[in-house]
């Protein structure tokens, strides 16, 4: 018999790929574990460490010379690594570094006290400001006045400034005499004044006019200072304790208000500044600064 001949089979195998039986999935998912891995790491690391190594490696990556100069326990608290070797030439001056002794608590609290006295004296500098402004506009001796009375606050604490103008001078030309209406203006003032405890400074200033009489003895510096002292004197009567004077200036001209004309007359005036304590401190430690006696050759 015969054989028969053999029927010929072909396989086809069809290739799927990704699909539900796909790997591709998997390495996407290992790449996201890998970073969130590399994520709470990072966050492990930032929460296990203090401050001052914080900012060494921070300082590390900005400057790794100056980091690896520097040294010390740990990158953030570094001091100079060569024992005995001068003064830090990375450290500014007045600059206190991570790791150096820092202010006391009473230091602290000082300096707390301060700042707290320097905010309400300001807010009772506004207030008094505020007060003398009403006064101005209520009082009819002092409203026809109120161009010639300018308010401000300074450096120095709260300054009322009481000013000629061209037909309304306050004293006599060239004279120390004062005009009735300069008398009043400084005793209403005078009663504002004393609702607060600061003390005073009071100065007089001219405009760049050379006196006029002649008198080579007599100019503008003392009839600034003369002026000054006639207005302390009517302060004073009008019920300003003196007590509460610390300072009478003669300026002269030196210090105008109005600096492009000289002989503006606002630059003639009074100056009176309630002192705030920082200012007032000042003063006084001025007046207590001993004289150096230099050598001679």
């Amino acid at each position: 018999m015969a054989d028969l001949p053999r029927p010929i089979v072909i396989k086809r195998i069809k290739k799927v790929v990704g699909g539900s039986h796909g790997g591709a999935w998997k390495i996407a998912y290992a790449d996201f574990v890998t970073a969130m891995m590399a994520f709470f790491l990072l966050m492990w690391l930032l929460g296990s460490v203090d401050g001052g190594k914080l900012n060494g490696i921070s300082e590390y990556f900005k400057m790794p010379l100056r980091t690896a100069l520097t040294g010390g326990s740990s990158s953030g608290e570094s001091t100079l690594i060569m024992k005995g070797g001068g003064k830090d030439p990375t450290a500014d001056a007045g600059l206190v570094r991570n790791g150096q002794a820092k202010a006391s608590p009473a230091e602290e609290a000082k300096k707390a006290a301060k700042a707290a006295q320097a905010k309400a004296e300001a807010a009772l500098m506004r207030a008094l400001k505020e007060k003398i402004e009403r006064m101005i506009e209520s009082n009819p001796k002092l409203k026809p006045f109120k161009n010639q009375l300018l308010i401000d606050i300074t450096s120095e604490g709260l300054r009322i400034q009481i000013v000629d103008e061209k037909n309304r001078p306050m004293f006599g030309l060239s004279s120390t005499e004062m005009q009735p209406y300069t008398r009043d203006i400084l005793k209403e003032i005078a009663g504002a004044l004393n609702d607060v405890p600061n003390r005073i400074s009071l100065s007089g200033h001219t405009d760049a006019k050379l006196y006029s009489t002649g008198d080579k003895n007599y100019s503008n510096w003392e009839l600034s200072a003369d002026r000054a002292n006639a207005a302390r004197r009517v302060l004073v009567a009008g019920g300003l304790e003196e007590n509460r004077l610390m300072r009478v200036l003669g300026l002269s001209s030196a210090v105008l208000l109005d600096p492009e004309d000289p002989m503006n007359p606002i630059n003639r005036r009074i100056s009176i500044i309630l002192l705030n304590q920082r200012a007032e401190d000042a003063a006084l430690n001025e007046g207590r600064r001993q004289a150096v006696i230099l050598p001679t050759d």
